[in-house]
């Protein structure tokens, strides 16, 4: 008589081992070598949780769960099938081979479990419940693998933005030069094409450095310096305004706050959020920036004209990588992370950023906590 799955996985554990360490060894991406260890990985540690698991009561709503790979890591820890996927993104494996060895140590268990004889009801149950427990396994594992493999593409981006500066301030320095040699020559507007396509490589750089710091959980940095808020956002009013001539910009201020913040990053988010508003709003209306403060908290705000944003489309407008549907066809080289720099601009001080859009136009808010040495 076929016995139960639990003590056979636990008799033949090391057949069932071996088994899958010889089918991880023909997915192992060319040109790496693993050793016994690498291959056989954290497949013990998970059998032994399934063995567990078959030996545990279960409601139906625990059962439901574990099928669509939804139960909670068992004591609160990191589980094996999670540690198995975030090594196996480290040693190059794609998760399609990461998922095939789950199949084949599936097959693999049952087709010798089946051969010890014939099947009996109580084994039917055993079935459902491996079957479950391998479910939750994958997904725990295909979770793991694809967070590590988006914190390698966001160390990647990084590094590659850094990298990209030295050439990039090489090509600055080098037109620059060449501009001043060039003054009034036929020479002179192509070298400022240059310069000024050259600062734009450099702000999209930045937002991606920050972008990767971000999305690696290293937040954006800020160095706070005693300021007012109003003289350094007036400065920068005067800048934007001179970057879009045909745009009339109002900038009321009902308080003038000083205290420790960076200014470069504010004076960042408030061009980001000018920019935002030029590009999508009626080309024939202002856009009113104001400045405010009740004690409790400063208020940046940024309002224009043109059409209203979608409710499904606000909710998402300040996550990285994202345009509204309108700007799908767009031409525009953005990377589409200004207003998620704002956000996280807005959060490195503390503070937060609300955005809102009816039929009179659409408004976005930068709510900051005063800071330290505020007067």
């Amino acid at each position: 008589m076929i016995s139960r799955l639990a003590e056979f996985i636990e008799r033949n554990s090391a057949r069932i081992v071996a088994a899958a360490e010889e089918f991880a060894a023909t997915q192992v991406p060319v040109g790496m070598e693993l050793d016994s260890e690498a291959l056989r990985d954290h497949i013990p540690d998970i059998l032994t949780a399934v063995v567990a698991d078959l030996r545990n009561a279960q409601s139906e709503g625990q059962r439901a769960s574990k099928a669509a790979g939804r139960a909670p890591d068992s004591s609160g820890n990191i589980s094996a099938a999670r540690s198995h996927g975030r090594l196996r993104a480290k040693s190059g494996f794609d998760v399609n081979q990461m998922v095939a060895e789950y199949r084949a140590l599936r097959a693999s268990v049952l087709r010798l479990w089946a051969a010890e004889g014939p099947i009996q009801p109580a084994a039917i149950e055993d079935m459902i419940r491996f079957n479950e427990a391998i479910d939750q396994a994958v997904a725990e594992s295909v979770a793991d693998f694809s967070a590590e493999t988006e914190n390698w593409r966001h160390v990647f981006l990084g590094v590659l933005g850094h990298d990209l500066r030295g050439p990039l301030n090489a090509i600055l320095l080098t037109s620059e030069v060449m501009s001043t040699m060039s003054a009034d020559t036929p020479f002179s507007e192509p070298t400022n094409v240059l310069i000024r396509s050259g600062r734009r490589m450099t702000a999209l750089l930045d937002d991606l450095l920050d972008f990767s710091r971000t999305a690696l959980g290293m937040g954006i940095r800020i160095t706070r310096s005693e300021v007012s808020l109003a003289r350094e956002l007036a400065d920068e009013i005067e800048v934007l305004r001179a970057a879009l001539p045909h745009v009339a910009i109002d900038f009321q201020v009902d308080s003038a706050p000083v205290g420790l913040f960076d200014a470069s990053r504010l004076r960042e988010a408030l061009s980001n959020l000018v920019l935002n508003a030029a590009k999508h709003g009626s080309s024939d209306a202002p856009i009113h920036v104001s400045l405010s403060s009740d004690g409790e908290q400063i208020r940046l705000a940024v309002e224009n004209e043109g059409d209203p944003i979608a409710a499904s489309e606000l909710q998402a407008i300040f996550e990285p990588l994202k345009r509204a549907a309108r700007d799908e066809s767009s031409t525009d080289t953005s990377l589409g992370l200004g207003l998620f720099v704002v956000r996280e601009i807005t959060k490195a001080h503390g503070g937060s950023i609300a955005a809102t859009s009816n039929e009179r136009g659409t408004k976005f808010e930068l709510f900051l906590p005063p800071s330290p040495g505020q007067s």
